[in-house]
């Protein structure tokens, strides 16, 4: 669970996945947040959580890689620290990791008929114009590319190395997945988006970041060598590392 700045949100969160009968272990990475986020987890008292603190404020994909790194179970799932996503959906989400059906599983948003709090059409028609992108690259068929909710194999995690400290972190995930060939099952779920009053973080320089490293952890970005444009399109797009 990367956390940056979520006091008015984590305890909750934190309660909330905690009691999912799913749940053997939570690791809440801090991603150095000033408002008091570190000393609210460490307020809960539950042998399952950990609290990793991060010496500088890297981003949300620094903080992935951390959990990967740290993370102890068969299988781990992604938490954001709002409250967007509800860890009630852990059950359809883990169903399929559990039957053996698959490595990697996607809780999409625009999957069945689960609740959804209406917010911004621009940011939906953003996220189905970079999910097409990632599939054209990937040649996977997923509806939401863009999720928090993924869940994995433990030996799915350990195939590769993640190199995005931001959130170009989920098309790289996407990509890497993609090249190692692992079964890939997607899943409804309910969706709260939060507006940027309420403390959304992701912009619209993320998105243009995301389209790059769709293509840059590509098969074909490999052989056109497109990592080599990274300080350009960085500069471009002002996203700090």
């Amino acid at each position: 669970m990367p956390a940056y700045n979520e006091a008015a949100t984590i305890a909750e969160i934190v309660c909330s996945v905690l009691e999912s009968p799913f749940t053997a272990e939570v690791l809440v990475i801090d991603d150095a947040s000033s408002d008091g986020t570190a000393a609210i987890v460490q307020a809960i008292a539950d042998p399952r959580l950990r609290l990793l603190r991060q010496d500088s404020n890297q981003g949300k994909g620094a903080a992935i890689r951390r959990g990967f790194a740290e993370a102890s179970q068969t299988f781990v799932i992604v938490q954001d620290a709002d409250l967007e996503y509800d860890p009630a959906d852990f059950h359809q989400i883990m169903a399929p990791l559990l039957s053996g059906k698959a490595d990697v599983v996607y809780g999409s948003r625009f999957l069945g008929d689960r609740a959804h709090r209406v917010l911004y059409y621009w940011h939906s028609v953003g996220n189905r114009f970079l999910t097409t992108a990632s599939n054209m690259f990937t040649n996977l068929n997923l509806t939401d590319m863009e999720t928090c909710y993924k869940a994995f194999r433990a030996e799915v995690l350990r195939s590769f190395e993640l190199e995005e400290n931001r959130f170009g972190v989920e098309p790289e995930i996407t990509a890497k997945i993609a090249r190692g060939g692992w079964r890939v099952f997607e899943v409804g779920i309910s969706y709260s988006g939060r507006t940027y009053s309420e403390g959304k973080k992701i912009g619209w320089r993320d998105g243009l970041w995301a389209m790059f490293c769709i293509v840059a952890y590509s098969a074909a970005g490999d052989r056109l060598q497109v990592k080599r444009l990274r300080p350009a399109v960085r500069s471009l797009t002002r996203v700090r590392a």
